[in-house]
């Protein structure tokens, strides 16, 4: 089908076909010199035929580049079919619904909190790890560790000096210009830091007596600073 401009329509072209036939007698006459004017109200303006082609020519007034075309105005919203309505309004529900759940589970049915563990005052865990410490007696080198390990974490606890994490040559250093011990308490650490040492790592192999002596050691000083430390808090 080959489009032919024969006819003008306002300013336009009216469009004709020409579609090649077999078969279809000619007609005297064709439609390439006719106006629109002069065409027919009918679909077809008119038909003209030969022994090779068909001529069709579509009315003006079915065609949207007449003179009369209209603009059609807008439409409103298109309506949902109810059975679309009624899919939404049950996928909404079913979010709803698990987003309630979800708020449920997470703000409501929380169970009651757990009490808060009370803190264990400094001078009892020491005591504890000591108390600890005695299972390994016949073990020099680790009842050594035991003990001296107990120590350094009570005075962390107790006055913040850093020792668990320091040498006992840094500890010492901070020790000594520190105003938190008194100076006979300051001697008593620096002599236990060093025996603990010489059986930590110079191999020395002290006596049962020694170790308990170390053990006691260690506890008065604990007992001693605590209650030190409750005689001030009364006070004030």
């Amino acid at each position: 089908m080959v489009p032919q401009s024969d006819f003008p329509i306002g300013g336009g072209e009216l469009l004709c076909y020409q579609i090649p036939v077999r078969g279809v007698n000619a007609c005297p006459s064709r439609l390439s010199n006719r106006s629109a004017d002069q065409a027919p109200k009918t679909n077809y303006l008119s038909v003209a035929a030969s022994n090779q082609t068909a001529v069709i020519v579509p009315s003006p007034t079915n065609s949207v580049m007449g003179t009369n075309a209209e603009l059609r105005d807008i439409r409103g919203p298109v309506p949902l079919p109810a059975e679309w309505l009624w899919l939404w309004v049950a996928l909404g529900a079913v979010a709803g619904g698990a987003l309630a759940m979800l708020i449920w589970n997470k703000w409501f049915r929380r169970g009651p909190l757990p009490p808060p563990v009370p803190s264990v005052p400094p001078h009892q865990l020491a005591k504890h790890r000591l108390a600890d410490a005695l299972a390994l007696l016949a073990q020099p080198k680790p009842f050594c560790t035991a003990v001296s390990d107990a120590l350094r974490l009570y005075l962390e606890a107790r006055f913040e000096f850093r020792a668990p994490d320091r040498t006992t040559e840094e500890f010492l250093v901070e020790l000594q210009g520190s105003d938190r011990l008194q100076a006979s308490q300051k001697e008593f650490l620096t002599e236990f830091l060093s025996r603990c040492d010489l059986v930590k790592f110079a191999q020395h192999e002290p006596s049962e007596a020694e170790l308990r002596s170390l053990h006691s050691s260690a506890l008065s000083l604990v007992e001693e600073t605590a209650y030190e430390r409750a005689r001030a808090q009364s006070a004030s």
